[in-house]
């Protein structure tokens, strides 16, 4: 059963939209926004959407959003559900003698410069009054200053540079749309086919729905103020 958040904060109307919304996080997420009613719409984008929207491919992030754009109604919300962090032989690296070129490419081709070309396109398209928000989900391993176990090269450099990003975006995003916030949000360990493989016994792992609702409550919660922070789904915040 979908935990319903009335998402208050918000103006009533509007849109939202979920990108990655077909992995467990994006879907969970779909439910919890459209089970609030306070969205006229909540749009789904990723590879399999009409029109599609590949991560690589800057040109089918342009068109989603130039058509995301074309309808009247502001939007209000835009989470970015995406990321990579195993496919194959592609598997986070335990020592510095596993890190390979490509495999790290295609890591910060998807979890970095993806969402920065995401903020490229979408971040315009938030509305000057009233808030409207804009989320990505990173990652606690990708904060430098709780980095005590090492590993994981490609991953934690790939998040820690998003968060820099979400930072960067922020300040120029506060110049042009002030009630705008740009955040970057650690959902915990989730049952997804992303971090299945490397759940260890003992960690605290969350349903996509539960995982859905704490990081909704706290888009909720969240003011202009905390634009460009990096969050915790409980709403503490991560050191950098």
């Amino acid at each position: 059963m979908v935990k319903k958040n009335d998402l208050l904060s918000f103006p009533s109307g509007g849109r939202a939209v979920v990108i990655g919304a077909s992995g467990g996080i994006g879907n969970a997420i779909m439910a919890q926004l459209a089970a609030s009613d306070r969205f006229d719409e909540v749009i789904g984008l990723g590879r399999l959407s009409v029109p599609p929207l590949d991560l690589l491919s800057e040109e089918t992030i342009r068109t989603a959003a130039a058509g995301v754009s074309e309808k009247s109604a502001p939007i209000r919300l835009i989470v970015d559900a995406t990321g990579l962090l195993s496919e194959g032989r592609l598997q986070p690296e335990k020592s510095l003698i596993q890190v390979d070129a490509e495999q790290m490419a295609r890591v910060l081709a998807v979890n970095t410069i993806g969402p920065a070309l995401l903020m490229k396109h979408f971040l315009p398209l938030l509305p000057k009054d009233g808030k409207s928000l804009f989320a990505t989900l990173s990652a606690k391993v990708g904060s430098i200053g709780d980095n005590h176990l090492g590993g994981w090269y490609s991953y934690r450099a790939s998040k820690a540079a998003l968060n820099q990003l979400v930072r960067t975006a922020s300040i120029e995003l506060r110049r042009r749309q002030p009630s705008a916030i740009c955040v970057a949000l650690h959902p915990g360990t989730v049952d997804t086919e992303l971090s299945a493989p490397f759940a260890r016994t003992g960690l605290d792992v969350q349903s996509p729905a539960d995982a859905a609702a704490k990081l909704v409550a706290l888009m909720d919660a969240l003011s202009e103020s905390q634009s460009g922070g990096f969050f915790s789904a409980d709403g503490t915040e991560l050191p950098w």
